[in-house]
C-alpha cells in the first residue's frame, strides 16, 4: 500500500515535503509522531496522528511514537496563549505507560516484525544533556531570525492580547522539537516526522538542523487540524474531552459522541478515524446517502472506533445502554447496567434522593414518586398516567400506583428509574 496516496484520499494530507512519497517507495522508513504526555490518557484529538501511525505500518513501515516528556515539561507555543504547567518526572513516566497500553490498541510493539513499533521519550536523550552543550551543540545551526518567522512565534508575539510575551522556555521548544528529530534521524534511522498542520514549523525546523548538523535528509509530513462542519472544536463535549480511558469517558458516553456526529462530519470521519478500505467507505456513503434517516456512517463509524479504542463487547454494552433509552429495552437489559454506565445513559435526567432507611422499609410508589420525590406534581396526576399505561419502574408497567417498593427494586442497590410516557425519566438515589 501507498502510505501517501492512503493517506491523500483520506484526506489527511496538509502539507508533505518534496521528496517524501519517494523516500517511502524507495525503502522501509521509521516516522515518529509527538504526543503530549501531560494526562495519563490520550483524548480523540490524538486520534490523527495515532491512525497515521497507524496506516503507516499498514504500509510496512516503522512507526515511532515519541512521548515528549521534556517537552511536556516546557509546554509547545503553538496556536497557544499561555504556558502550560510544568509535569514532574514522576507524573511523566506514569503518564508514558498510560499512553503506551493504549497505544497498543493500534500498534503492533511485540512483533519480532521490522516495521514493529517504537515507543521512545524524548526525556531520557534530554535529562542529561547540559544547557551549555545543547546550546553549543544545537543551538549554533539554527538562527534567531529563522526561528522568528515561524508562524507558531510571529503570531505568538504579534497576539493583541498577549501582555506577557513569550518566555525563553517556550522560545526555546522549537529548537528542542528539532532536536528530538535529529536524534531520532542518528539513533532510530528515522526519516520522517508527522504531525498536525499547526506543527509544520516546528517539525521544518527538525529538517533544517538535520541538514545543516550532519548534511542529513529529512522529510515532513502533516496531517489537517480537525474541525466540525459547522465550525465548533472537535473532540469537545459540555463535559470536556472525549478520553480513550474509559474510567474518564465510558464507553457508552464514546460510542454516543460518534453516533451524533453531523452527517457532513461522519463521512469525513469514518475516511480519518477507521481503517475501512475505500471500497467500504464509498459502499457505505451512497447506502447513506440513500437513506440518511438510518444513519449508516454513523453507526459503523460508532462501531468500528469503540471496538477499535475499546472492545466488541464495550461496543455491544454500549448498543444495548442505547436501546434502553431509545428503543425497547427491557428490565432485564438495565438491571445489566454497571453504575458508571447507567449513569452516562441517563445523564442530565431529573435525579432526587430517597430515603434508604425508609425504601428498607417499603414505601407505596405513589407516596415515593409525589410525597419522597417531585417526580409527579400531584398524586391525581400519577394515578390517571399509571391508569393510562404510561408509567414505568425500572423499564416495567406500573399497573399499580399502590405497589410497595423497597431496596429489592434498586438497581445497582442505589437507583431507581421512574419513566413517564415516552421520553421523561427520572432517577431516584437511595441514600
Amino acid at each position: 500500500m501507498n502510505f501517501v496516496e492512503e493517506l491523500r484520499w483520506r484526506g489527511m494530507i496538509h502539507d508533505i515535503m518534496p521528496g517524501t512519497e519517494e523516500q517511502l517507495c524507495k525503502e522501509l522508513t521509521s516516522a515518529y509522531v509527538g504526543i503530549d504526555p501531560t494526562a495519563d490518557s490520550l483524548h480523540i484529538g490524538h486520534l490523527v496522528s495515532v491512525m497515521m501511525l497507524k496506516h503507516f505500518q499498514r504500509a510496512g513501515h516503522r512507526p515511532i511514537a515519541l512521548v515528549g516528556g521534556a517537552t511536556g515539561m516546557i509546554g509547545d507555543p503553538s496556536m497557544k496563549s499561555a504556558e502550560r504547567n510544568l509535569l514532574d518526572e514522576t507524573t511523566l513516566r506514569h503518564n508514558q505507560e498510560c499512553i503506551r497500553k493504549q497505544l497498543a490498541r493500534f500498534l503492533d510493539f511485540d512483533s519480532a516484525a521490522p516495521n514493529a513499533a517504537r515507543l521512545v521519550n524524548n526525556y531520557d536523550w534530554m535529562k542529561d544533556y547540559t544547557f551549555l552543550n545543547f546550546i553549543r551543540d544545537i543551538g549554533k545551526h539554527i538562527t534567531v531570525n529563522y526561528m522568528m518567522a515561524k508562524d507558531s512565534v510571529r503570531k505568538r508575539l504579534a497576539g493583541e492580547s498577549n501582555t506577557a510575551g513569550m518566555s525563553f522556555t517556550e522560545f526555546s521548544y522549537q529548537l528542542m522539537q528539532a532536536y528530538d528529530y535529529l536524534f531520532l534521524y542518528q539513533h532510530e534511522h528515522c526519516r520522517l516526522q508527522m504531525g498536525g498542520s499547526d506543527q509544520w514549523g516546528n517539525i521544518t525546523t527538525g529538517t533544517e538542523l538535520i541538514r545543516r548538523k550532519v548534511n542529513g535528509e529529512a522529510f515532513a509530513l502533516t496531517c489537517p487540524l480537525i474541525t466540525k462542519a459547522d465550525g465548533g472544536k472537535f473532540g469537545k463535549t459540555e463535559t470536556g474531552n472525549v478520553w480513550l480511558d474509559p474510567k474518564r469517558t465510558s464507553p457508552y458516553a464514546f460510542y454516543q459522541f460518534w453516533l451524533n456526529v453531523s452527517d457532513a462530519d461522519a463521512a469525513r470521519y469514518i475516511r480519518i478515524f477507521t481503517p475501512l478500505d475505500r471500497p467500504d467507505i464509498e459502499s457505505l456513503t451512497a447506502e447513506h446517502d440513500a437513506a440518511p434517516h438510518l444513519r449508516p456512517l454513523q453507526k459503523r463509524l460508532a462501531k468500528e472506533i469503540t471496538i477499535m479504542v475499546h472492545s466488541t463487547q464495550d461496543y455491544e454494552a454500549a448498543v444495548e445502554a442505547s436501546a434502553i433509552l431509545f428503543g425497547n429495552a427491557t428490565s432485564d437489559a438495565l438491571r445489566k447496567l454497571d453504575e458508571e454506565t447507567l449513569l452516562a445513559v441517563f445523564e442530565g435526567v431529573p435525579r432526587f434522593p430517597v430515603s434508604r432507611r425508609e425504601l428498607a422499609a417499603g414505601i407505596k410508589a405513589i407516596d415515593l414518586c409525589t410525597e419522597k420525590a417531585p417526580v409527579f406534581s400531584s398524586k391525581s396526576e400519577m394515578r390517571k398516567l399509571v391508569q393510562s399505561g404510561g408509567v414505568s419502574l425500572n423499564r416495567e408497567k406500573l399497573t399499580d400506583h399502590d405497589m410497595h417498593v423497597d431496596t429489592n427494586n434498586l438497581l445497582n442497590n442505589k437507583y431507581l428509574l421512574i419513566q413517564r410516557g415516552k421520553k421523561n425519566y427520572s432517577l431516584l438515589i437511595a441514600r
